[in-house]
This record gives structure tokens, C-alpha cells and sequence, in this order.
């Protein structure tokens, strides 16, 4: 099994941050932390059977999706050594017109 890399695109770095501010403007700032923690960690281990989730070449080539804590559908490609995080998208969000 090979491992490779993960990188997020600017636009998951994005994501991210709003899914943090979104969180913490209706809880707090420790729940907001640990929930990108636990975001951030399960992106990461896509470096580890990375051909996983669904393969959406019908929307971009090579799009893989799959689904995180049931509110977040992570888009990503994997390449020869990286996995790029190219969307994160919360809370049912229509994340295929994205694409």
C-alpha cells in the first residue's frame, strides 16, 4: 500500500476556516478547534489508501468524494505521490455544482 502526501488546495483551506468560524460563532472556540482536529486527521489519512470514497469523473477527472461525521463531503484527487483536498463541503451543501 502506498502512502502519499496530503495537501489541501486553497479553496479546502477555505472551507476549512469557515467550517471553524461557522462552529465557533454557534458554540465555542475549543469545539470549533477539535472538530477541525478530527477534520484535519481524517484528510491526513487519506494517505493511506488513498482510492477510496466514490470516483466522480463525471464531474471533474479523476474527483473522488467521500462523506465525514455525516455533515461534511470531502473532495479530493490522488495523484503518483500526493493526495490534494480540493473541498470541503458542510452541512448537506449542493457540493456537485461546485464542480
Amino acid at each position: 500500500m502506498k502512502r502519499r502526501t496530503v495537501g489541501y488546495a486553497p479553496a479546502a483551506a477555505a472551507d476549512l476556516e469557515w467550517i471553524y468560524d461557522t462552529i465557533a460563532e454557534a458554540s465555542d472556540l475549543s469545539i470549533a478547534s477539535r472538530y477541525e482536529e478530527r477534520i484535519r486527521s481524517f484528510c491526513d489519512n487519506l494517505a493511506h489508501a488513498a482510492e477510496r470514497g466514490t470516483l466522480r469523473d463525471d464531474l471533474r477527472p479523476g474527483l473522488r468524494v467521500v462523506g465525514y461525521a455525516r455533515r461534511i463531503t470531502v473532495a479530493f484527487v490522488v495523484g503518483e505521490e500526493r493526495v490534494t483536498i480540493l473541498r470541503l463541503f458542510y452541512g448537506g451543501r449542493n457540493w456537485e455544482d461546485d464542480f
